[in-house]
């Protein structure tokens, strides 16, 4: 039976919104130390400008777009460079931990302070707030996928939903402090599950698929993830300090950059939280670092 998500629309969720917003070192296994090659080359880095970055995505402008948890804001950076251009939403995001666009171009937030999704437009002036949709506790991560469905982990209660025209029109449970939601080339969707140490894949229904969660993985706390064209994942084991580089049809790691340890420089992390691919090129947050850091696939 379909439940309808609360949403408002332009001005009176601006608003509400600001309204709301003044209210409201682990060692990795072993058994998974055994395959450290990296799978990328270290490029770049941005300046050390941003305070506990999440995880990030491309806008139909091609800027790099990062969820800047304590800032409170959505930073945009070029992705050639890595220098900051701008930021939106500063102040209304508390705890903002996840951005997604849609293929409309809209930008859904996933703001974990707010329990909600905020929405965004973009025009000649920039990013407009054009409303909300909640409850979802704990927002964690949101997926606006092709099909025209948003997903969003709510957290707080380990479940995953489906939201089709402002109704949850499925929902998969038991993932108590899930995080990431990303869209597979086949439509499938996989999730974080941190807390449980896997990665799951659903249906667009939401129908369980396929879990990972076997000893060659060594998972600690995978955070987020994103999905390259290939299907291979790359996932952001916060708590390990490290990437990892997976092919989910052999069930195999292919690489990883990360000592297991935390640090600043190159292959190294200190509690990554974000990542996204772009044609051979990984963009990952550096969370506690709180940088951007860029490695690139080299072709001969």
């Amino acid at each position: 039976m379909k439940r309808r998500c609360d949403s408002q629309m332009l001005r009176p969720v601006f608003l509400d919104l600001c309204a709301v917003v003044l209210a409201c070192g682990i060692a990795i296994p072993a058994h998974a130390q055994d395959r450290t090659q990296p799978f990328a080359t270290y490029h770049s880095a941005s300046e050390a400008i941003l305070n506990d970055p999440h995880d990030l995505d491309f806008g139909p402008d091609g800027k790099l777009y990062v969820a800047d948890k304590f800032g409170a804001r959505i930073a945009i950076f070029d992705p050639e460079t890595l220098e900051f251009e701008g930021a939106f939403g500063e102040g209304l995001l508390p705890n903002v931990h996840d951005i997604s666009f849609g293929p409309d171009g809209i930008a859904y937030v996933a703001t974990t302070g707010l329990n909600a999704v905020a929405l965004f437009s973009f025009g000649p002036d920039g990013a407009t707030s054009i409303g909300i949709l909640a409850p979802f506790p704990r927002t964690e991560g949101a997926l606006a996928h092709s099909n025209g469905r948003l997903y969003v982990m709510a957290s707080g209660i380990g479940e995953l939903v489906a939201v089709e025209d402002e109704f949850v029109v499925a929902s998969a449970g038991g993932m108590p402090g899930a995080h990431d939601v990303e869209e597979a080339p086949d439509g499938t969707i996989w999730v974080a599950d941190n807390f449980n140490r896997r990665l799951v894949r659903f249906s667009e229904d939401l129908e369980l698929l396929q879990v990972l969660d076997g000893s060659q993985y060594g998972f600690v706390g995978p955070r987020y993830l994103a999905v390259d064209d290939f299907g291979h994942l790359v996932v952001v084991d916060q708590d390990a300090h490290r990437a990892l580089l997976i092919d989910p049809a052999a069930d195999r790691v292919l690489g990883i950059i990360g000592s297991g340890a935390p640090g600043l420089g190159q292959y190294l992390f200190d509690d990554p939280e974000g990542v996204a691919v772009r044609e051979g090129s990984f963009y990952f947050s550096d969370s506690d670092n709180n940088r951007i850091v860029k490695y690139i696939v080299v072709l001969n």
